[in-house]
């Protein structure tokens, strides 16, 4: 069989070797479906001409390859892309984060679409995931197919090409069947980069080119270029579903956890799962809930028996509380769901189905009262009144709540929280929720040693204007004077095992005279001013005399 030769110069110069309006060939659909595309329309094809063509996208992807490698140029400078793969000792951050957001499963075949050196592909695959890796550059030998899930991580930061990176997350959401994970680097990261401006965004020192992102600005472009509803799983990380199904699968699981069940080993401790589950959601599980490894224990149970054992068996105090709990969730999910799109009672989750029906007349009444939180949302006095009779510190801007006490919150703050979660993304690593009273926003801070320092210092925050959906993020970390905490057990419901250490540290700071002059002691050099005007200093949760120089 003799192969057509194919000059570099007619090849089209994808960012990732793959354009979809201008392949120079009928590419394979699926490897399995022996169907090409040609001029826009579908043919069988016989083995050979198959193989012929898988040979042709091999050899075609390693033209693109070479040359986006050599040959990319911007401002008269070289631009090589293969510089930029990280070799990383764990999973990356979007992966981790899909993983943990339930968007991928081990159910899923998983292709990283611009896979660098592999290493969460190798990663993957330890933890029992069918995945694929291709790489223009390290892995030019691989034809990525489709799969369930596609990532796109930290790919389209390094396109110096406004077309190519469309046509790199057009030919990506084409070949994934479920979902397509992208990511990129973020605008408040500019200070680490070390080059000049070029294009829309840097060429660096090392030869190659970095655009920055908005997190605004990305979820905008994926949802232009795929047509799809996305949801942000984390600043800079954009989950686009092929399905409305799968999205609002995504929201119940962001909103209420995954449901876990207790292990079983015989018909009595599979007894106490299902009345464990029944006391946590306020209802029986239907059978398609129950986990494949407790179904056999109660193989010899009938539904009626079953269903009179767990009755009997659980507390109905917390009972009640699992169904106050489930009817919440639902209506946070409602108005989540809502804040990007209501969906039809079919598209909803089997679990936020069954609590509809458990919990409410009808999914209109759910809808309608999810509907009220959200018009209460809009309204400044209830939102006060809410933040007053929340946990958590309240001053005359704001709300602010440690991330263990935030479930405890009224619900219309936990939708105000959650809207601008999916609008933008939750930030991994936080401490501390700052709900304005007014504005509508919503910040995320971090302070690192909460827990073990008396006056925790600000790190970092990472804010959400719910009116415009941009989002700022602030370093505090290499400022020498930074914002602390004071009256930590504020921050935190009354019932925290830390409260009566915090209590016990405040009443002595107050003794000592160190809250006399508030509006100095926020900043770490007014709080230090304090402690050596009075004579004290901190012994972790203790206040001291200090002793005579």
């Amino acid at each position: 069989m003799v192969l057509p030769r194919i000059p570099v110069d007619a090849m089209p110069s994808g960012s990732l070797g793959l354009h979809v309006d201008h392949p120079p060939f009928g590419v394979p659909d699926s490897p399995t479906t022996g169907c090409i595309r040609m001029a826009g329309r579908r043919r069988s094809a016989p083995i050979e001409e198959r193989l012929r063509r898988t040979w042709l996208l091999r050899r075609w992807m390693s033209l693109v390859r070479h040359r986006s490698s050599t040959s990319r140029r911007v401002s008269g400078q070289p631009v090589l892309r293969h510089r930029t793969a990280l070799v990383r000792q764990g999973l990356s951050m979007p992966t981790k984060q899909a993983l943990l957001d339930g968007v991928i499963q081990t159910e899923m075949s998983v292709l990283d679409f611009g896979s660098g050196r592999g290493g969460d592909v190798e990663r993957l695959q330890s933890m029992g995931f069918d995945v694929q890796g291709w790489d223009p550059h390290w892995a030019k030998d691989t034809v990525p197919t489709r799969h369930d899930a596609v990532l796109l991580v930290y790919v389209l930061n390094v396109i110096e090409d406004p077309r190519e990176r469309n046509d790199t997350l057009r030919r990506a959401w084409a070949l994934a069947d479920q979902v397509l994970i992208v990511s990129t680097r973020l605008s408040w990261e500019r200070h680490k980069l070390t080059g000049t401006p070029s294009a829309d965004g840097t060429l660096t020192s090392r030869q190659t080119f970095q655009r920055l992102f908005r997190p605004r600005e990305l979820r905008d472009l994926v949802e232009s270029v795929t047509g799809a509803r996305t949801a942000a799983g984390a600043p800079g990380v954009v989950y686009a579903f092929k399905s409305e199904r799968q999205r609002l699968r995504f929201l119940a699981h962001r909103v209420a956890g995954q449901g876990v069940w207790l292990t079983g080993e015989d018909e009595a401790s599979a007894l106490a799962a299902v009345i464990d589950y029944f006391e946590r959601r306020g209802r029986l599980p239907a059978i398609e809930e129950y986990p494949d490894h407790l179904l056999p224990l109660l193989r010899h149970v009938r539904q009626g028996e079953l269903r009179r054992l767990v009755i009997q068996g659980a507390a109905p105090e917390r009972v009640e509380r699992g169904r106050t709990k489930a009817i919440l969730d639902t209506l946070l999910f409602l108005g989540v769901s809502a804040f990007v799109g209501r969906p039809k009672p079919s598209e909803l989750p089997l679990s936020v189905q069954l609590d509809l029906r458990a919990c409410f007349d009808s999914y209109r009444e759910a809808c309608a009262r999810a509907d009220r939180l959200l018009l209460k949302l809009r309204d400044d006095s209830y939102v006060r009144g809410a933040m007053r009779n929340s946990v958590g510190k309240l001053t005359p801007t704001a709300l602010y709540v440690h991330r263990r006490a935030t479930e405890h919150m009224p619900v219309v703050l936990r939708l105000y929280e959650h809207c601008g979660a999916v609008a933008a993304g939750r930030p991994d690593g936080w401490d501390v929720l700052k709900l304005n009273h007014s504005g509508r926003q919503v910040s995320w801070s971090a302070y690192p040693d909460f827990d073990t320092d008396p006056h925790p210092r600000l790190a970092w925050s990472y804010a959400v204007s719910m009116s415009t959906l941009d989002a700022v993020h602030t370093s505090y970390e290499e400022r020498a004077n930074r914002p602390l905490l004071h009256r930590k057990e504020e921050f935190v419901s009354p019932d925290d095992p830390a409260v009566p250490k915090y209590r016990r540290l405040t009443a002595q700071e107050v003794r000592a005279g160190l809250y006399e002059r508030p509006e100095v002691i926020g900043l770490e050099k007014g709080w230090k001013d304090e402690l050596a005007r009075c004579g004290v200093e901190l012994r972790g949760h203790r206040l001291v005399r200090r002793p005579a120089d």
